[in-house]
């Protein structure tokens, strides 16, 4: 490989929220930390090295995006996932997370009911419950080891007050690759009844092979004209302390009522390095990411295969994509917060609770793999040696 994913990397006192945030997390700085979604691995040289030549010149004053935003966004579209993409659909957001938030203020209204569907990436529910939205819950139904949408239950839950589901795509924390007649399904639905999609495809480029990821505004006119889709480098380029991120809107309607809610509260201008960042990477960043899902096909192998032979009774949800995995517990017998415990003090390991992504996630633990194999086989030596010491064979 030309890249070195096995070199670690110290983030202790960077403010690294993954390393720096564990005693506030987990009573303790002594847990072996896997729970924040960015990788263990450097930023990619070619990032860093445009951000460099752009610290050349002396002045870091108020900064424009220029064409080159919106087009290398655009351009990465194409060329990763074969969509079309107008440049004048690319909108700016301070990060996917913000974008839920803006795109909740911009098209709903307080007392509307907006659908998720749990267990799911959990900043979607403040994103509706604090600005006063209704949650509906369209939960997830896992069967044979991969999540389905309940498209029954969706429908039922689906009255005039509904304005908008937020779709996680691929999903977070179980790893889905959405397959085309699932999301043309969904569309449907939500072209009946006249409902919003924001589709949050933060994870669409870290695919495995024999998947692969389809834009849900790509599947025609009904999905790109109700389809606002969130984008960004900085899961696959590990970047998300650059806090930028795009939004694709092609309906011109909807593109100014969110440019007008981003005008209204001033988040809109960004940041320089942010606007480096992603060019470089959505520009350069094609080999480095292949050799990256190499690597964490490797991860994601090598865990699959000790959790079948040493630790069966702790079933990982195959991830299709991402370098989270979505671990069932259930079989260890333990409530939520006896295994939370269990993985604190016993493990050593820092995961995250799988209730924070709903009450659906109860007895479920998310893992991060985005990190050296060395570091992965620590942790699972440490669970390991913990489930065998609780229940010896």
């Amino acid at each position: 490989m030309k890249y070195n994913f096995d070199k670690p990397v110290d983030r202790t006192g960077t403010n690294s929220f993954k390393f720096d945030f564990r005693k506030q997390v987990f009573g303790t700085d002594d847990v072996l930390p896997m729970w924040v979604a960015d990788m263990d691995f450097k930023t990619p040289p070619f990032v860093l090295d445009a951000i460099k030549r752009r610290l050349d010149h002396e002045v870091l004053g108020y900064t424009f995006r220029g064409d080159t935003f919106s087009r290398t966004v655009a351009d990465w579209m194409y060329r990763r996932h074969g969509w079309h993409v107008e440049k004048d659909w690319v909108c700016f957001s301070p990060g996917v997370v913000p974008a839920f938030n803006l795109a909740v203020l911009a098209f709903t209204s307080p007392g509307d009911k907006v659908i998720v569907q749990r267990p799911v990436y959990f900043p979607f529910f403040p994103a509706i419950e604090n600005h006063h939205r209704v949650l509906v819950n369209n939960p997830l139904k896992l069967i044979d080891g991969r999540y389905h949408i309940d498209f029954d239950n969706l429908e039922a839950k689906i009255n005039d007050s509904v304005k908008m589901i937020l779709f996680c795509s691929p999903h977070n924390p179980a790893g889905n690759v959405w397959h085309r007649d699932e999301l043309q399904k969904l569309v449907n639905i939500c072209a009946e009844r006249n409902i919003l999609i924001l589709s949050d495809e933060i994870h669409s480029d870290l695919i495995y092979g024999g998947n692969t990821h389809i834009p849900t505004a790509s599947l025609g006119i009904e999905a790109s004209d109700r389809t606002i889709t969130c984008v960004a480098p900085s899961k696959t380029f590990n970047l998300a302390g650059m806090s930028t991120s795009a939004l694709i809107i092609s309906n011109t309607a909807l593109r100014k009522k969110y440019e007008k809610i981003l005008d209204d509260i001033h988040v809109g201008g960004g940041n320089i390095f942010g606007f480096i960042a992603l060019e470089a990477a959505y520009t350069r960043g094609d080999e480095w990411l292949e050799e990256l899902m190499a690597y964490l096909k490797i991860n994601r192998d090598y865990l699959t295969g000790y959790f079948s032979e040493y630790i069966p009774l702790i079933k990982p949800v195959v991830p299709e994509a991402t370098y989270m995995v979505w671990l069932d517990c259930r079989d260890l017998g333990m409530d939520d917060e006896q295994l939370r415990k269990f993985m604190i003090n016993e493990a050593k390991l820092g995961l995250s609770d799988g209730t924070l992504f709903g009450p659906e996630g109860s007895g479920f633990q998310r893992m991060n793999i985005g990190c050296p194999l060395a570091t992965l086989l620590k942790a699972l030596g440490q669970l390991k040696k913990a489930v065998v010491k609780r229940y010896p064979r």
